[in-house]
């Protein structure tokens, strides 16, 4: 057995080796919380020579995380309003970036903002995003006139698999090929 003093002095040099390897995660990566902890958890649950329980270094990774979060260095809404618009850029939905957010542990109440603020600055937003893919995926009205009605099903299920919605889908594989590129040329 370790003696207690010992121990207590191993727990503070783990809080300052937590901030070091935290500090430089962030430095390389712009993680959520949640990414950060399971870093860190996994980063001292491999080190067999410190013989700290589970527990005790989820606590001093939570105290690290709250230091983090008073500073700003991590910030679970920060994260995912620039997530979401890098999504948005691509051409995710909303749904879609709403189960990314998730995945990432983000709180239900900074994907619901997040999701506000895209729905006010386009209340369409699903729409464009779908011709954002079918322009990267040359599928829809971006192919050619007699091959539309032959990949019609394909590409029904390729927006549906990117998260669209049946009504969203149609619109956009509805469209005519004068105001699709009309469209493109706006976006």
């Amino acid at each position: 057995m370790i003696p207690i003093k010992n121990k207590k002095k191993a727990l503070e040099v783990t809080v300052e080796e937590m901030r070091k390897f935290s500090l430089s995660y962030l430095e390389k990566y712009s993680p959520s919380k949640q990414q950060l902890k399971t870093y860190l958890l996994k980063r001292y649950l491999k080190k067999t020579e410190l013989n700290i329980k589970k527990q005790d270094v989820t606590g001093l990774i939570d105290i690290v995380l709250a230091d983090l979060e008073k500073t700003k260095f991590v910030s679970d809404k920060f994260y995912s309003e620039t997530k979401a618009k890098n999504l948005i850029q691509r051409g995710s939905s909303i749904n879609k970036i709403r189960n990314y957010l998730i995945s990432k542990g983000i709180k239900d109440k900074y994907i619901k903002e997040t999701i506000l603020k895209i729905n006010e600055n386009n209340e369409d937003q699903d729409f464009f995003s779908a011709i954002k893919i079918c322009k990267k995926k040359r599928i829809g009205p971006s192919r050619m006139e007699d091959n539309r009605a032959l990949f019609y099903k394909k590409d029904i299920s390729l927006l549906a698999r990117n998260g669209f919605d049946f009504e969203t889908s149609k619109r956009v594989m509805d469209l005519k090929k004068d105001d699709y590129l009309k469209i493109i040329s706006l976006i």
